[in-house]
């Protein structure tokens, strides 16, 4: 059985100033964009300073993530988390398990290379109708963008804890 994520007074205690990179995928674009209004209002409703960027599609999502900490590791501003943020609707052929599988790969492979505190919004569902669902933080559902970016600060918060991190 599917659930959502349940935060506790601590997934709700504030980040402030946390640097976190928004990387989201511009297929789909439309269950994207409420992905994306759940996670910045997560975000910003604990205090973290959010940046975000767009790639094409799901398998670029951990490629345009690692050039943007990149690049602001370069400027001294590094990101203390991403978020990642994309849909995958299955279609007639094995293409979906494969963008399904090597984009969550591939943004596991980078958060744990490189220590970083990553919340995964990749939506992998069977039709539009499942994705909307679980994308609008409007309708009383998933929220999984808002989830994402609970888990991402999550994680923020135990990188500080533990003296990893800013």
């Amino acid at each position: 059985m599917a659930g959502s994520y349940r935060a506790d007074d601590d997934d709700l205690a504030p980040v402030q100033g946390a640097r976190i990179l928004v990387v989201e995928s511009r297929f789909n674009e439309d269950i994207v964009e409420l992905l994306h209004e759940g996670a910045v209002r997560a975000l910003e409703e604990l205090g973290a300073d959010v940046t975000t960027i767009t790639v094409p599609g799901a398998l670029e999502l951990a490629a345009g993530a690692a050039i943007a900490l990149d690049a602001a590791e370069a400027a001294g501003a590094p990101y203390e988390g991403v978020v990642a943020l994309g849909c995958v609707i299955r279609g007639d052929t094995y293409h979906f398990e494969i963008v399904a599988n090597e984009s969550a790969r591939a943004l596991t492979d980078l958060s744990v290379a490189r220590r970083l505190p990553l919340g995964n919004g990749v939506l992998t569902v069977d039709n539009e109708e499942q994705a909307v669902v679980r994308a609008d933080p409007k309708q009383g559902g998933a929220d999984k963008g808002g989830d994402a970016a609970l888990a991402a600060l999550a994680l923020v918060r135990l990188k500080r804890k533990l003296g990893g991190g800013a």
